[in-house]
């Protein structure tokens, strides 16, 4: 862990978020010209996804504060405080829709098109994201006394960050193989499926606060993990009714 600054306020926290935007991005670019995207509707994907961060982020922060006013309506609302991922994700993908669909007649791409490459982008930034609060010493696990743990909030602990870094890397390969050598288009349900399934069971190892959702009996990010699952199943059929009407044409159309 090192949660203290590098040098001119710069932290580890903030470098590897850097780095995995930077990777977010150069997956996009490098992906999207081996499948052929128009070089218009790359143009439009980059600077939608610069939007839909900085508003993912926003989102992330209103999320947890959101949880923390529920938990504690006496301590008042605060932005600021910390940051939840899936609430990022919401308001990211949000905002990327509603510019999508307010420009859609005037770009060359499709929804359809660019979905399969979404996944891959996101996973390769939230895991290097996941090593930033290993640095940090933020959504750290319950105290542990097993041979593999780290030092977090005055104890060892489990290493919840790195595992979830993990997988997420994992998770990012096999979508990109999938996606770039067997041309699978069901990437994103893979994804909201394997990484809902995922953090529903690795919440049960974290030891920070996460806020309350439904009582006590699960935390915002598993209620949040479940709708992924069951949006990832729904998202299936719905993708495959539109690919079997369209055809295949309607990935890596050209003209």
């Amino acid at each position: 862990m090192y949660p203290h600054e590098l040098f001119f306020g710069i932290h580890l926290y903030g470098v590897m978020i850097a780095i995995g935007v930077l990777a977010c991005f150069a997956v996009l670019f490098l992906v999207g010209k081996k499948k052929a995207f128009f070089p218009s509707f790359l143009d439009f994907t980059f600077y939608t996804a610069i939007a839909s961060i900085a508003i993912g982020f926003f989102s992330a922060t209103l999320f947890q504060a959101t949880y923390d006013y529920i938990q504690n309506p006496e301590g008042g609302f605060h932005l600021g405080n910390g940051f939840t991922f899936i609430g990022g994700l919401i308001g990211g993908v949000a905002t990327f829709l509603i510019i999508y669909f307010i420009s859609r007649k005037k770009i060359s791409g499709t929804l359809l098109e660019l979905l399969p490459l979404a996944p891959l982008c996101i996973t390769i930034a939230h895991a290097f994201g996941r090593i930033g609060c290993a640095f940090a010493g933020c959504c750290y696990g319950k105290i542990t006394t097993s041979a593999i743990a780290m030092y977090n909030a005055g104890a060892m602990r489990i290493p919840v960050q790195l595992y979830e870094a993990l997988f997420l890397f994992i998770l990012f390969g096999i979508l990109a193989f999938l996606y770039i050598r067997k041309n699978y288009k069901y990437t994103m349900p893979v994804y909201l499926v394997a990484y809902g399934i995922f953090r529903f069971i690795i919440e049960f190892f974290r030891g920070d606060d996460r806020g309350e959702l439904i009582s006590t009996i699960i935390s915002p990010s598993q209620f949040w993990s479940i709708l992924m699952v069951v949006i990832g199943i729904a998202l299936f059929f719905v993708l495959r009714y539109f690919y079997n009407k369209k055809g295949p044409e309607v990935v890596n159309e050209k003209s």
